[in-house]
This record gives structure tokens, sequence and C-alpha cells, in this order.
């Protein structure tokens, strides 16, 4: 007798047709690519139809720029590579990440965390395993190659079901992305697309990658103790006693060891010296880090170059390290550390050159202003107020993540609209960046797009044979509720006291 089939729940049929939809999309950049010609043709169409615009800020007439013509063939053709080279988020992330990269290959990142979670309290081990996981995010993907196999590790050697320590690091890596106690390579590359497109309506705006710290710092916290209490009270019941071998882990989370120590200690000295050097700068009232003119410390070259200290912090931490513990041997090691972190950049090259055009085309044609006072029309006459409008882009933020995974592709993709729509509704730049940094991660704990589900997949198998997408979803689905819950009330929190966000991150546009 052939075996019954089992009845697929609404959810499963749900969860695969995302899964279909999201693997039926091209890849981001020819998503670009496409999103490139189409500006080209919708400027040609909507000059044939005369459609335009009154600027608000100054009532003159905006209508669209014909870039299917000679002249606009002519300005596309010259602009190719300034659009490029030219495109905000570039340069910051290459520079960042140099820095960054010698740290990780020193191997200061993994040993810290390693330090993090062994020295913790055993009843503080969840939290300090989800906390790792956000502060993993300095470094971009490590967590989720480090941290999350070591969770698990971690509690099984403690006598706790693996796929919950394993899911608590996962929380913390992926769902807490947008928390941090410290500036990371994603802070300064969104924050370059947020300025991007805040310039499609104030051509000088600036938008500083440290615009959404304060909200950060106070997130970590928010995140991790939620993170914590999910595991144990919802998902550690739920999976019940582990009665499984190993998973095949070798993985031993012992104490440090002499040469790291002493790395960690030589890396630790040269941090106190840089954030000496910093203070010396920034606090005296004429502090050579402050602007020379005003003596301000929020437009200071110290917050406009804060890409340069992120850089000169990891390079000069995992020189430290490197040398100390004798990782590094020569200075062909650090340059070995460099290359590693640009080669994982190939991709987003790729990308950010079609993004960058995009970007472009979408401005030089009067396209996204036109679209941005259309929207804001429309968005003032529902009659909906701040934190209304702030919750549903945030839904709107998490949704879309289910259907494509990079954070980076799909600010892209959003900011030169809606930053623009809402900057003419008064909005800061900064909070509209800061509320879809929050649906975004707030679902990648169930987004099948999300590039590294199939290895969350491949982790879970050590310890579940049978496990696959519907079960990692299944498990992080409670914590990706309670992020999007719990942030969601701290917005309103937030919107409510009128506080900044972060250093030039105010809520709403002054004037």
């Amino acid at each position: 007798m052939a075996e019954s089939v089992p009845r697929r729940t609404w959810s499963d049929r749900f969860l695969s047709a995302v899964e279909r939809v999201g693997n039926a999309l091209p890849h981001p950049a020819t998503l670009f690519a496409i999103f490139a010609v189409s500006i080209v043709f919708l400027s040609w169409l909507t000059s044939r139809l005369g459609v335009t615009a009154l600027n608000p800020k100054d009532g003159a007439l905006v209508e669209p720029v014909n870039l299917v013509s000679t002249e606009g063939l002519h300005w596309i053709l010259e602009h190719t590579i300034e659009n490029y080279t030219g495109f905000a988020p570039l340069g910051t992330v290459l520079v960042a990440l140099l820095g960054i990269g010698v740290a990780e290959k020193s191997g200061l990142i993994g040993t810290a965390l390693r330090l993090l979670v062994h020295a913790a309290p055993r009843r503080l081990l969840t939290f300090v395993i989800v906390l790792a996981g956000v502060m993993s995010n300095i470094a971009s993907d490590v967590g989720y190659v480090l941290l999350v196999p070591m969770g698990a590790v971690i509690f099984l050697s403690v006598g706790r079901h693996p796929i919950a320590g394993l899911a608590a690091a996962f929380a913390g890596v992926s769902g807490g992305f947008s928390a941090n106690l410290l500036l990371g390579t994603i802070d300064p590359l969104l924050a370059g697309i947020t300025q991007e497109a805040a310039r499609i309506v104030e051509p000088g705006y600036a938008v500083t990658p440290a615009c959404n710290y304060f909200f950060m710092v106070v997130s970590t916290f928010a995140v991790a103790a939620a993170g914590t209490w999910i595991t144990e009270k919802v998902v550690e019941p739920r999976l019940g006693s582990y009665d499984g071998d190993d998973g095949g882990a070798d993985e031993e989370i012992g104490p440090l060891k002499g040469p790291e120590t002493r790395g960690l200690l030589c890396a630790t000295a040269v941090n106190v010296v840089l954030l000496a050097v910093v203070l010396w700068g920034l606090i005296p009232e004429g502090g050579f880090l402050r602007d020379p003119a005003t003596g301000d410390v929020l437009h200071s070259p110290f917050m406009h170059g804060i890409v340069s200290f992120i850089f000169l912090g990891g390079l000069l931490a995992g020189l430290a390290y490197g040398f100390g513990s004798g990782t590094f041997k020569s200075d062909a090691d650090v340059v070995a550390g460099m290359k590693e972190s640009m080669q994982t950049l190939a991709l987003f090259l790729v990308l950010v050159f079609f993004a960058a055009q995009f970007v472009a085309f979408f401005k030089h044609s009067n396209l996204g202003l036109i679209v941005a006072i259309k929207g804001a029309e429309l968005l003032k006459a529902s009659g909906m107020g701040p934190i209304p409008l702030m919750i549903a882009f945030l839904l709107l933020s998490a949704l879309l993540n289910l259907t494509m995974g990079s954070a980076s592709a799909k600010w892209a993709f959003m900011a030169p609209v809606f930053v623009p729509m809402f900057m003419l509704l008064g909005y800061s730049p900064e909070l509209v960046q800061g509320v879809y940094r929050i649906g975004d991660s707030s679902t990648n704990l169930i987004s099948p797009m999300m590039s590294f589900f199939a290895l969350i997949v491949a982790f879970l198998q050590r310890y579940e044979p049978k496990a696959g997408i519907g079960t990692v979803i299944a498990t992080m689905l409670p914590y990706s509720m309670a992020f999007l819950a719990i942030w969601t009330v701290l917005l309103i929190a937030w919107m409510v006291s009128g506080a900044p966000l972060g250093p030039g991150g105010g809520l709403y546009l002054e004037g």
C-alpha cells in the first residue's frame, strides 16, 4: 500500500511560494541592469507624455530629461565611469574592508569572539552567544562561518541542545545585523547609498556612517535580550533533550593559548592609544579633529572621515595581534589579508557598477524627483501620521527581504525612491535608513534568499540529518517575530521621544 502524502499546511505552501519567487528572480546585478535600461525607456516615455511635477520646496516645474536623445546618449557615454567611481558606497566599503581584512586574517576577530563566549558565566551563556553574534557583524560575514557552528558546539559541551546554540548564534549574527556597539562595513555602505538618494532632492546633503549609532547601541541589548528569551523559553523547550552524537563536530572551544593572549594584549594596547588620540583631538575646545572654523564635532573632519578610523582601527589592531601572536610573520601576510578581503568584494564590484548607473540615470532623468513628489503627495493625502508611515515602510522592507537577500542591493533599489519621497514630507534620510535596517534584519532569519541560508541548513544537518529549509525557518520564525515586535516598539518609543538616531541623525529635516 502506497504511503499517504502528508497534507501541506498553509505556512508550508507560503514559504515554498516565497522560495520559488526568489529563485525565479534574476541575479541582483542583472536586476539593476534591467532597472537602468528601464529608466532610459521611461525617461523617453514620460517626456513624450508630458509628465511633470511641481517641486514643493521652490515651486519649480520638474520635467523629465529624455535619455533617448542625442544629448542623453552623450551624457550616458561621458558619465559611465564617473557614475561608477563616484558612487559613494564604493570607496567607503573598499577602504573600511582593507582594515577589517587585516584584523580578520590575523585571527583577532575569531579570538576575541572565543574569549567573549568562553569567559561568559554559565547563566549568561545564551545572552553572550547572541550578543557575540551581533558584535560579529563588524567584520561583515565572519559570524556566519565562525560563530554559528561554534554556538552549537558550546551548547553541546555544556549538555544543552546544539541546535538551540546554533539558533541563538544565528539569531544574533543575522537577525541582529543592524545592531552593534561598533561601526562596521555595513554602516558606510548603507550611508553612502542613502546619501546618493538624498542628493536627488538636496544636492549637497551628507549622511555620516554613524547616523544610526545611538539607535544601534540600544538595539544591540534589546536584540540580545529578546534572542536569549526566545532561545530559553521557546526554542529549547520545543527541541527537548538531545540524544544524538556530536554531529561530526571536531571544534574545541578551550581557553586562549599563550600567543593568543599576548596578541590580544598587544591589540588592546594599540586600540587604547588610538582611542586616546581620538579623544585628544575631540575633547579640548580647539581639538585638532574638530571643525577648524566652528569647533563643531558633528560636522568635523572626524565625523566626515570616520571610515578612515574604521580602517585604522582594524589595521592597527590586526597588526598588533598578528605580530604579537605570531600569526603574521612578515608584511606579506598583512598584504595577503588585505588581498583576501578584496577578493570577497568581486561580486559587490560587479553589482555596484549597474546599481550606480541605475541611481545616476534615475537622478539625471529627473524621474527620481518626479516619483518622490508624486509619492509624497499620495502619502500626504493618506493622512497617515509619522509613526504609522514608518511602521508601514518597516513592514514593506521586511516583506521585500523574503525575496531579495542582499541588504545593500535592496537598499540601492529602494533608497532612490523612498528617501527623496520621505524627505519631501519632512523626514530625514537617516530615519528612513534606520527603519529600512530594522525591516531588513528582522526577516533575514527566515529568508531563503539570504546568501548564507544554505550554509545554515548544512550546519543544522550535522545534528539533524533530515533538516531542510523548512526546519531552519520553523526554528528561526519565533526570533524573527520577536525581533520585529521589539524593534517596532523601540522605534515608536524613539520617535515619541524625538531623540536623534545618531550623530547627525535627527528624525526630521530642519526647516
